[in-house]
């Protein structure tokens, strides 16, 4: 499959995603960070705003983020351009066929997904990488749209426990799933849902500070999207048959 250009109401989602002011303190901090800058990136010109989700609109697999980096998406433009959890992610997907290459520096650069979507929970660069409640509530409507847009997704990956929860979350005020029901994040952890909901799979965010300190190590998550390319690759006809657990 490849990349193509955003539907109509995908379209739609993305430019308002843009002009959201909703967030008094992440309007605040992204603009400053695109003013004072980074003294590596001093020459540059940074986004400076809310930061749209990309990707192949028929994207079997679709992964979400928490938020765009300060000197990464809110930089570029792009979520996950320009940064080190980027190229931890980009390099896994282009080795499973899902990104066209490894590395994305600039929204300019090629970066090509394949069969896949990136959104996130929020679409501001938050300070010191943490989203308030009422941010994130601010920020869902986004998501919950563009799922609902984006109809062939059969695997969803969450980067993090705060994208976890807040998909369960997702579904759960949507009535797709029981409000009962208790998922506890890990990483490598895969749910399997009734049709037509997809298969979560869950991962640790490759943040620096879970690849630096060996929390989330390349073999770990290459292991997950290894896992989500199998099930993407199988027949439907024997899909129904695979057996989920909990690592």
């Amino acid at each position: 499959m490849s990349e193509n250009k955003l539907n109509g109401k995908l379209r739609i989602i993305s430019e308002e995603i843009v002009k959201c002011r909703k967030c008094r303190r992440l309007n605040e901090y992204r603009e400053k960070v695109s003013q004072t800058k980074k003294r590596a990136y001093r020459n540059d010109k940074y986004w400076g705003k809310p930061v749209v989700s990309f990707g192949d609109v028929r994207a079997r697999l679709l992964i979400i983020g928490l938020a765009p980096a300060a000197h990464g998406g809110n930089r570029t433009g792009r979520i996950f351009t320009g940064d080190s959890s980027g190229d931890f992610l980009f390099d896994s997907l282009c080795r499973f066929g899902f990104s066209n290459q490894p590395v994305s520096c600039h929204s300019k650069d090629g970066l090509r997904l394949i069969d896949t979507y990136i959104s996130a929970v929020a679409h501001c660069a938050p300070p010191e990488n943490k989203l308030l409640p009422e941010e994130i509530e601010n920020c869902r409507p986004f998501l919950v749209r563009e799922l609902e847009e984006l109809t062939h997704v059969k695997a969803i990956l969450t980067l993090g426990h705060v994208a976890f929860n807040q998909y369960l979350k997702i579904l759960k005020i949507s009535g797709k799933i029981d409000q009962a029901c208790d998922f506890k994040f890990g990483h490598g952890a895969t749910f399997k849902f009734n049709a037509p909901l997809p298969t979560l799979f869950s991962s640790y965010h490759p943040s620096q500070q879970n690849t630096r300190t060996g929390r989330l190590t390349r073999s770990m998550f290459d292991l997950v999207i290894c896992q989500i390319r199998n099930l993407l690759d199988q027949p439907e006809i024997l899909k129904t048959s695979i057996h989920y657990f909990i690592e």
